[in-house]
């Protein structure tokens, strides 16, 4: 960077805080015109909307000062210090928490928004952020300390070609992730329609078309009959999930931060509820599915905390590692668990648990294995493709994350980081 001339971003920029809502109010899950960017929002980089809250119309006049613009740079000042985002045109007119802070660029001669943001985002960048982060009990990034962070100039072309190169990188991740949530998203609803609603069962008992091929539609039955947990297609048969999962847990090994911080590497460590780190050697191989065990074991709409996984791979002692069997296939078996009400089977009052016993016999409807094998058939690209846009996106992140410190300090210029691209295409 000392090729570059720096200044710092309250000579270029209005820095602004976020506010919370009044005393006794509620942020709303219904949509109402007013996103609320709170910092668990800050997803790798960029706000995430997939669980975005909103301020109840009532609320908004008494806050409505307090919004972003497309193009501010937003960054976290209290609790998980240092995570920053650019604001897309979507969220423009959102509401910001208070626990972050807003920089709106006022002189564009000197500098770009979505630069500044990857400069806050490199590791240059998160050690200014460290060095002015203040308090001995509770930390806190405060708006004078963001406004003495030193940034570098380079030209405005120059800036404007490293935030397009990273911006590429980000664009196509965020597009492989929608994607990913699209793929799931059909996979989960054939699932329902088929094996909880039991839609062409239905559909040709009250003869109606179940508007499925005829070779499809002719695999099921065309009644029903009363089962111990209610009604259910004829033929199907009642289980537990014990008669249909291979449970591994048996082969877990939990490893202590300082353990893993000696032995950092390319496996994935999971927890209950997602990657806690990357250590040197893996436990496991292949398609598999996670569910929590204590902790994080069950989610506000009463589901289990499940995770679809693949590779090689480490998992600790909080989550129980399933496979199908029977013919239940992985990816139905994570269907399945993503829509169980699991609440009934756990246990511990202050420590939630789902023991194996209780796993195991959680009820199951089982159906015929013709009509599991075409599930199969029609779900197994839906999940390699979203197998292989998530593989990509590790791919990507690794690249974006080895170039944004280069570029930033002018080490690798835009020319070289072209090539470089190109060569990753």
């Amino acid at each position: 960077m000392g090729k570059w001339k720096c200044a710092n971003i309250g000579s270029f920029a209005d820095v602004r805080g976020g506010k919370r809502l009044p005393k006794g109010e509620l942020l709303s899950d219904t949509p109402t015109g007013h996103p609320y960017i709170r910092v668990v929002d800050f997803v790798d980089g960029r706000i995430s909307t997939e669980n975005i809250k909103f301020v109840p119309d009532v609320v908004y006049p008494s806050i409505r000062r307090y919004t972003v613009n497309a193009g501010d740079v937003v960054v976290s000042i209290v609790g998980t210090i240092g995570l920053v985002a650019e604001i897309k045109p979507e969220l423009a007119g959102a509401n910001l928490t208070e626990n972050a802070a807003k920089i709106v660029v006022k002189d564009n001669h000197t500098i770009v928004s979505s630069f500044l943001a990857y400069f806050l985002k490199s590791q240059y960048g998160q050690s200014e952020i460290a060095k002015n982060t203040v308090g001995s009990t509770q930390l806190k990034l405060p708006l004078y300390g963001i406004k003495n962070i030193e940034v570098p100039l380079p030209s405005i072309d120059e800036q404007r070609a490293i935030a397009h190169i990273l911006g590429t990188l980000d664009d196509k991740i965020e597009l492989n992730r929608k994607m990913n949530r699209t793929l799931e998203a059909i996979a989960r609803a054939i699932f329902k329609s088929w094996f909880v609603d039991f839609d062409p069962v239905r559909a040709k008992a009250e003869g109606r078309d179940p508007g499925l091929p005829k070779e499809i539609a002719d695999l099921f039955p065309d009644e029903f009959e009363e089962s111990e947990i209610g009604e259910i297609p004829k033929g199907w048969k009642i289980a537990e999930l014990g008669d249909v999962v291979e449970i591994l847990d048996s082969r877990r090994v939990p490893l202590s931060a300082r353990e893993r911080a000696k032995r950092q590497g390319p496996y994935p460590y999971y927890g209950a509820a997602g990657v806690l780190d990357h250590v040197d050697e893996y436990l496991f191989e292949g398609v598999h599915v996670l569910m929590g065990e204590d902790g994080s074991v069950i989610d506000e709409n009463d589901h289990p905390f499940v995770q679809y996984v693949w590779g090689q791979f480490w998992v600790n002692n909080h989550a129980h590692v399933l496979r199908g069997t029977s013919g239940i296939s992985n990816e139905y078996l994570f269907l399945f668990l993503k829509q169980v009400n699991i609440r009934p089977y756990i246990t511990g009052a202050v420590q939630p648990k789902l023991n194996q016993r209780n796993l195991k016999s959680i009820p199951f409807v089982k159906p015929p294995q013709n009509i599991c094998t075409v599930f199969s058939n029609l779900t197994d690209a839906l999940f390699a493709r979203l197998r292989s846009n998530t593989d990509e996106c590790v791919t990507l992140s690794r690249l974006r994350d080895t170039l944004l410190p280069k570029l930033i300090s002018g080490e690798l210029r835009v020319p070289d980081a072209e090539r470089i691209l190109e060569a990753n295409a």
